[in-house]
């Protein structure tokens, strides 16, 4: 009976700090979560309250679907995309000649498939607000910005993003750790592979950065993308992005948008 309460004591002990750790952690939660106080008192900026650190060079590392990104398939391939009837239809004509004449040559290079194509990205705070990834693809742009804003008065081919950094519980007074979720919306009309497989003006492209240090030093970033759209999907389109860390700016050379 002795052995059995001393059990019982040890297991309420062990409760109880569980208990004391969560209280602890939640006021931290919470003031990070919600831009908590930065220098002089004034509320920290998405910059200063960071949950990670994405600026620098970054490099593709192709592993899901290799043979559809490293090397553009015929027309009419779309195995392991959701397109419905009428997106296939209009994927199977595709013509990327037609494409180059009508201007349309980074209709590939929207933000639903811009981080699918192999090459690297350059990531860098524009201001306090706004994470700017830049795409040796395409030479492409896009603004993450932390906050609405006002979406640009035409759909384009990065659209409008809004980001927001998502804090995992910790402690009071260890690091904050968590990752950034990127809505974008209002896109012109596109590619969600480089063979015609079609995404509509009315996609919504959702992502979530996390970054992975692995044994012998290397960081990555992996990126995971849903895309929705209601014109041409039947579920959405999700996929796994991954990018390897660069020292320097070595091998960054931008290049134009091609159909091909």
């Amino acid at each position: 009976m002795k052995s059995l309460l001393r059990d019982l004591r040890g297991l309420r002990g062990c409760l109880l700090a569980i208990a004391l750790v969560i209280a602890g952690a939640q006021p931290a939660f919470a003031q990070r979560g919600a831009g908590g106080p930065g220098r002089g008192g004034q509320a920290a900026t998405p910059r200063d309250s960071a949950a990670l650190d994405l600026t620098g060079y970054w490099v593709s590392v192709i592993s899901e679907d290799w043979k559809y990104r490293m090397v553009t398939p015929k027309a009419g391939v779309f195995d392991s995309l959701p397109l419905n009837g009428e997106a296939r239809k209009i994927g199977a004509s595709w013509d990327p000649a037609k494409d180059e004449a009508a201007g349309e040559a980074c209709r590939a290079y929207t933000a639903a498939n811009v981080m699918r194509l192999p090459g690297r990205i350059h990531v860098t705070w524009r201001d306090a607000t706004t994470l700017q990834i830049d795409t040796d693809a395409g030479t492409q742009t896009r603004l993450l910005n932390f906050g609405a804003g006002a979406p640009p008065a035409q759909p384009s081919w990065q659209g409008s993003s809004v980001a927001q950094w998502e804090y995992a519980p910790a402690a009071r007074g260890a690091a904050r750790l968590g990752n950034l979720r990127v809505v974008t919306t209002n896109l012109r009309a596109g590619y969600v592979r480089k063979n015609g497989a079609p995404h509509s003006d009315k996609a919504v492209v959702t992502e979530y950065y996390d970054l992975n240090s692995l044994p012998n030093g290397d960081t990555w970033m992996t990126i995971t993308t849903k895309v929705e759209d209601p014109v041409y999907f039947t579920r959405p389109y999700i996929t796994t992005t991954d990018f390897k860390k660069l020292p320097t700016a070595a091998g960054w050379s931008p290049s134009a948008c091609s159909a091909k």
